[in-house]
């Protein structure tokens, strides 16, 4: 479920009883709605006729420009005007501030304890994780404490009522960003085209060189058929028998003969030289 989806049903009763408020009634409305746990959205509220006409009362209007601040600015914007706004009790003072990091959360996922020190006027950094504990249980936003590096991530947030006549920005920032993801979407079919004619090519290689093999292999295997199979020492045997053993028996003759003839042609020699 997204965060602040149920939100909008803490502000029915609200709506509700503004149909029959007017001047001092809505004024106290407004204070009852910033004031009540688990209200975070108030444009429905500031929508109404009953709450506009606040606008133009100079005795309440103060309680319709704080009504605004609650609706999309900042505990810090309530400071800067705080002279001509009514006091805060101290349950407005922290749904502000939880309101706050949802603003600073949308120009950055990054919120530096230093910055949210000074934006929020927290005392301590115990106390601002504190705050933002009790943030992430109200889902008001999700993220990680950086204790190590002094830092909140935020992961996610609730969305928070859009100021007049910011749609327009709101608006061109989802077009760039559509065009972003439309880029990096063309960049990724682009790489995976190639990635797949890459494999295509590397299984034709495969192909080409399994039958390579193969057909090196037959001939192979057709040769040795026609020489008959090989011995343990790579001679070639026909008939049951060693090639190579054979023919050392049809040298070894050759050689005793001619070592026969060499003693007898000595032999002779030997008898002419005792004649003389």
């Amino acid at each position: 479920m997204e965060l602040g989806t149920n939100f909008a049903a803490k502000l029915e009763p609200f709506l509700l009883i503004s149909k029959s408020a007017k001047g001092a009634a809505a004024a106290k409305l407004i204070q009852d709605a910033t004031s009540a746990q688990g209200v975070f959205v108030f444009a429905e509220l500031l929508e109404l006729p009953n709450i506009q006409e606040l606008a133009k009362n100079e005795q309440h209007a103060s309680f319709f420009s704080l009504l605004q601040v609650f609706s999309y600015q900042t505990y810090k914007d309530y400071l800067v005007n705080k002279d001509s706004l009514p006091q805060l009790n101290q349950a407005q003072i922290i749904k502000l501030k939880y309101l706050s990091i949802v603003s600073l959360a949308a120009n950055r996922r990054i919120l530096p304890y230093s910055l949210l020190l000074q934006e929020l006027q927290m005392p301590t950094i115990r106390d601002l994780e504190d705050l933002i504990i009790d943030a992430i249980y109200l889902d008001i936003l999700r993220g990680k404490l950086d204790q190590k590096e002094q830092q909140l991530e935020i992961e996610y947030t609730m969305g928070r009522d859009l100021e007049p006549g910011k749609a327009e920005a709101v608006l061109a920032a989802l077009k760039t960003w559509a065009s972003t993801t439309a880029s990096v979407l063309s960049a990724l079919d682009n790489k995976l085209a190639q990635i797949a004619s890459h494999s295509a090519a590397i299984a034709v290689d495969n192909e080409e060189h399994d039958r390579t093999y193969n057909a090196i292999l037959k001939d192979v295997s057709k040769d040795t058929k026609k020489r008959g199979p090989l011995t343990a020492g790579g001679n070639i045997m026909r008939g049951g028998v060693d090639l190579s053993d054979a023919m050392d028996v049809d040298e070894e003759p050759r050689i005793k003969g001619r070592k026969g003839m060499a003693v007898d042609t000595m032999i002779k020699q030997q008898r002419k030289r005792n004649r003389f």
